[in-house]
C-alpha cells in the first residue's frame, strides 16, 4: 500500500492551480488520444466542465475564448485540436507588457491639482460668452477652495487671480467680472461636531432607611 501512494513532488506542475489536478489530467489524457474526432470532442466536454466551474464569468463577451486559452496553457500547448479561436503561443504568453507611460509633469503650485489645470485648459479652448465666465469663475472659487484646505490661513483674491493668470499664461483673467469670490467660510465648513445621545445614567443617592427591629 505504501508504495502506491502519489506524492505532490512526483506529479506535473498545475499550470493552472485553480481547475486542479483533475482537469489537468483529463487534458493530459486528451494529448494521448489519437482520434482527431474523438480529441476534438474530448476537448470540448472539458471546455464544458472549466466552463462549470466559472458560472461567474459566463456573462463576460470573451468567455469561451479565455476558456480555450487556458485549456491550451494546461496542456503546455501540445494539444493539437481544431480551436474556434486563434491558438496561443508560449511566446505570446512570457511576452511582458509594455511599461506604462505614467506623467511626469510637475505644476508650480501642486495643492491646486491636476484637474484644475485640465478645467482650465478646457475653459481657454471655449469660447467668449457668459457661460466661460461663469466657468472660469467656478475654477476661481474651486482655486480659492484648495488653497484654504492647503492652508488654512485666509488668502486673498488678488492671490487667486494672479495664479489662474499664471496657469492659464495669461489667456483667462477675472477683472473683467466683477463679482467677488466666496467667502472662505461658505468654501472650507468646518465639520459640525455630533453631540452624543448617551446619558450617564445618574446614581440614586436617597436610600430608603430601613427599620431596625
Amino acid at each position: 500500500m505504501t508504495n502506491s501512494l502519489e506524492y505532490n513532488s512526483e506529479r506535473t506542475q498545475l499550470r493552472i492551480p485553480e481547475y486542479g489536478r483533475n482537469i489537468q489530467r483529463m487534458v493530459e489524457h486528451a494529448i494521448t488520444i489519437d482520434d482527431t474526432k474523438k480529441r476534438n470532442d474530448t476537448a470540448k466536454a472539458i471546455i464544458d466542465v472549466m466552463g462549470n466551474m466559472q458560472p461567474h464569468l459566463r456573462d463576460v463577451s470573451d468567455f469561451q475564448h479565455k476558456l480555450w486559452d487556458q485549456l491550451f496553457i494546461i496542456s503546455d500547448f501540445k494539444l493539437e485540436v481544431d480551436s474556434p479561436y486563434p491558438k496561443p503561443t508560449p511566446e505570446l504568453l512570457a511576452k511582458r507588457p509594455d511599461p506604462l507611460a505614467y506623467p511626469q509633469n510637475h505644476p508650480k503650485y501642486r495643492f491646486y491639482g491636476n484637474n484644475i489645470k485640465r478645467m482650465i485648459d478646457e475653459a481657454i479652448k471655449m469660447e467668449e460668452g457668459d457661460l466661460k465666465e461663469a466657468l472660469v469663475l467656478t475654477i476661481a472659487n474651486h482655486m480659492k477652495k484648495c488653497f484654504l484646505n492647503w492652508n488654512r490661513d485666509s488668502v486673498e483674491d488678488q492671490v487667486i487671480i494672479n495664479h489662474l493668470n499664471e496657469l492659464s499664461q495669461g489667456k483667462l483673467s477675472l477683472k473683467e467680472i466683477d463679482t467677488n469670490l466666496s467667502d472662505a467660510s461658505e468654501l472650507v465648513k468646518s465639520k459640525p461636531r455630533h453631540k452624543s445621545s448617551y446619558k450617564k445614567p445618574q446614581r440614586n443617592h436617597n436610600r430608603n432607611n430601613r427599620k431596625r427591629k
